[in-house]
């Protein structure tokens, strides 16, 4: 077993960190099976760390780890905390919000919250299917 690779990277509070940080995974995950998945993932939780923490506010910031191993990814989105904790909502059909943390569940094999109002760490775990394989 190898040992995983790890990468780190601080975004300011702005809205265009969220699309440095897809490009900047793209780039890190560029041959990996699981690459896809990773950027999407990392889209919707930079997002929610800037809208609904105090990441998005004046002086705020994010951030961003991957953990790298030749069949996982673990992303992992520290954000400046605040209210509320992160949950799942049911968004309604023409709602252009509330859909991220379920789409992170649904691609991730693991998802797994830490922290408090003064800062959460969201972690989602991602694990390229072995040949013939296609779960978890």
């Amino acid at each position: 077993m190898s040992t995983p690779r790890v990468w780190g990277l601080m975004c300011p509070g702005f809205r265009e960190e969220v699309t440095r940080a897809r490009r900047w995974t793209r780039d890190i995950l560029s041959d990996h099976p699981c690459a896809d998945d990773a950027e999407l993932i990392v889209s919707e939780l930079g997002s929610n760390a800037l809208t609904h923490t105090a990441s998005g506010r004046d002086f705020g910031t994010f951030q961003l780890t991957l953990s790298l191993s030749s069949r996982a990814v673990a992303i992992s989105v520290t954000d400046a905390g605040g209210r509320p904790e992160p949950h799942l909502t049911e968004a309604n059909l023409y709602d252009t919000h509330g859909r991220g943390l379920s789409i992170v569940m649904a691609l991730a094999c693991r998802l797994d919250i830490t922290g408090n109002k003064h800062g959460r760490t969201i972690t989602a775990q991602l694990v390229a299917p072995e040949a013939g394989v296609t779960t978890c």
